[in-house]
């Protein structure tokens, strides 16, 4: 099968073409899998961290890509729950353990045994890949591929960030960064909290723009105060400034979260910038979110399709995906990137 896969570690902005075009074997299903074949795969900024060696693949080379939207060819013989000719999602949570007290109680994200797809296991960008039956999310039928790709990470750990904020309706509530997830957020927020008036901070002027066209009450650069204290805001860009600045504009009480697996900077002294009367005084509080969980994919599908949510998309053939991910890099960022295959 066709697939672009990470062979090595390098920089991003110092080589262009990260991903090598490869025929890899196809995929062996297990007794409780299921084999998958890919029509969409979503861009997530994870790659990059992947590609960059901030999170790096279990073993190279490794095919990433976990926004994956398919459909079920065959099945392993103890499998129940799926068919062939189902479509389905398969998400960044590839498999736990299942057995902990954290996936007893739904929290499989947190799972010691945690395995990530694409890359603790091959991803979708190829034209196969493979799920356990326990782990692929059924597509709602409003949802064309290409527009479940983005909802399948972008969205679904922007649910989970949305709801670890606590936010309730009337409250102010601030984005920073604004791209495949944020907007997302703030499509979600104008149905769940309708008097809630979001403030977004982005660097990248368009991204301003495009934060006012779909219902922000103001944008800003990301060092800007907002001119209302905010209640709770989502972090979502891949660097520490951000975070110290964010913490200026919380209300007493407020709550910010980190929507990151890693962060950029090579620079972590970034952190002593922290002033706790400034920053951390009146009870402010500092989450981060980690993974998502299975439940947090259903739930924001279902609330996709009611709404409905259609992320805005720029769409890329498969052998172009070293393009995605350098505008990606770049921050050329209009909603979310989405690879079409097959």
């Amino acid at each position: 099968m066709k697939a672009m896969a990470i062979t090595r570690i390098c920089d991003i902005s110092k080589n262009r073409n990260p991903l090598a075009a490869m025929d890899m074997q196809m995929p062996v299903i297990g007794i409780h899998e299921a084999m998958v074949q890919v029509s969409a795969c979503g861009v997530c900024h994870t790659e990059l961290d992947e590609i960059e060696g901030r999170t790096p693949p279990a073993e190279f080379p490794m095919v990433p890509g976990h926004q994956i939207v398919g459909t079920v060819v065959d099945v392993g013989r103890e499998v129940t729950r799926l068919k062939p000719g189902d479509r389905v999602g398969i998400a960044w949570i590839y498999s736990s353990c299942q057995k902990c007290f954290f996936c007893r109680e739904g929290l499989e994200n947190l799972c010691g045994e945690f395995r990530a797809t694409g890359r603790d296991a091959h991803g979708g960008y190829a034209e196969y890949t493979k799920v356990d039956e326990h782990f692929a999310f059924k597509i709602p039928e409003t949802l064309s591929d290409i527009e479940a790709a983005p909802l399948l990470c972008a969205g679904a750990i922007g649910y989970r960030s949305l709801r670890l904020t606590h936010i309730t309706d009337g409250l102010n509530l601030g984005l920073t960064g604004f791209g495949a997830s944020a907007h997302l957020v703030l499509k979600m927020v104008r149905y769940k909290f309708p008097n809630t008036k979001v403030f977004v901070f982005a660097r990248n002027p368009k991204e301003r723009e495009f934060a006012l066209e779909l219902g922000a009450v103001w944008a800003g650069e990301t060092q800007q105060r907002s001119p209302r204290k905010l209640h709770a805001i989502i972090d979502t860009t891949p660097v520490w400034r951000p975070v110290v600045e964010a913490l200026r504009n919380l209300h007493p009480n407020g709550r910010l979260v980190i929507n990151a697996i890693r962060k950029e900077e090579s620079d972590k002294n970034e952190l002593l910038l922290l002033d706790y009367a400034e920053h951390l005084w009146m009870e402010k509080e500092i989450k981060s979110v980690a993974n998502v969980a299975g439940c947090d994919v259903r739930e924001f599908l279902d609330l996709a399709a009611k709404i409905p949510i259609k992320p805005e998309v720029q769409v890329f053939p498969l052998e172009k995906a070293n393009d995605a991910l350098t505008e990606m890099k770049e921050g050329k960022i209009r909603g979310a990137k989405v690879l079409q295959i097959g």
